[in-house]
């Protein structure tokens, strides 16, 4: 090969390798959002995507916003169901939808369904439940100890991660009201509540009072029908969205410890370290 030859292919690979370069860059980050997008799911995130605005969600890394400890201590002055302080040194979030059935597994009320999931998959999952011989340990039920313990405060936030879950979080803030959220919540996350509220309520406000009765031993069943009846809080789960949204939630359920994001079902175990550096 000439001298000219030899300059020639030298120059070509000159311009090639940045070229190169960023293709393998640009590979890497799209291997590295596919792992994202498919550890979502197998933590039982829900992942979809929607144009904006919509009040669904959205799994572009690109817009995704940044969370930081202000941004959640914010949350309280916010018109949401909340409890504690919103200076606690451990603030915990939960986006949820009661007719989502990874948020039941997570809420450690329904653990039929949490065995069932176990069963249907195989093996692939492990979210049975330690009182039921497995290995999961439901993060609300740990969460909800903590507020008690008066260790952290804690504020709920709906998106919908199902589709039949408008009415129950508009029940849920009716129950709220009265200061009966948890007694209301915990009746909705049991596999009955889940029956009903995906295979009979479905949205249909025509069924508030059948829901309303269902959750008589919580809330007054004339001011649960009534409340949800008027649609009192139609407007409020509306902004819950837009709150989720600017969190990053992708899906359901959805959680925070202070600024710490765990996307999906994930078990206490896995929360507790980041609890634990909190306190």
């Amino acid at each position: 090969m000439d001298e000219k030859a030899s300059r020639k292919k030298g120059s070509l690979l000159e311009r090639l390798v940045p070229v190169l370069l960023l293709a393998s860059i640009g590979l890497a980050f799209a291997v590295g959002v596919l792992w994202q997008k498919v550890s979502s799911l197998e933590k039982g995130g829900s992942v979809t995507t929607t144009t904006a605005g919509t009040g669904d969600t959205t799994t572009d890394a690109q817009q995704q916003p940044k969370v930081t400890i202000e941004k959640i201590r914010k949350l309280f002055d916010e018109d949401v169901i909340k409890f504690g302080k919103k200076n606690a040194k451990l603030v915990l979030v939960m986006v949820s939808d009661t007719s989502c059935p990874y948020c039941h597994i997570a809420s450690g009320k329904n653990p039929e369904l949490n065995k069932k999931v176990d069963a249907d998959s195989g093996g692939r999952t492990s979210f049975t439940l330690v009182s039921d011989g497995g290995k999961y340990i439901a993060p609300l039920v740990e969460f909800k100890k903590l507020l008690d313990q008066g260790k952290a405060s804690f504020v709920y936030i709906y998106t919908p991660g199902h589709g039949n879950g408008e009415m129950g979080a508009q029940a849920l803030y009716c129950a709220y009201e009265k200061g009966k959220f948890w007694e209301a919540h915990d009746l909705l996350m049991t596999s009955k509540g889940y029956d009903l509220l995906n295979n009979s309520v479905r949205n249909d406000v025509s069924k508030a009072g059948e829901l309303a009765q269902f959750l008589s031993s919580a809330v007054d069943s004339k001011f649960m029908k009534d409340c949800l009846e008027s649609g009192k809080y139609a407007d409020r789960i509306k902004k819950d969205v837009e709150l989720a949204k600017s969190l990053g939630a992708q899906g359901t359920p959805f959680f925070a410890v202070n600024d710490t994001l765990f996307p999906g079902a994930y078990s206490y175990n896995d929360m507790k370290s980041a609890v634990e550096a909190a306190l």
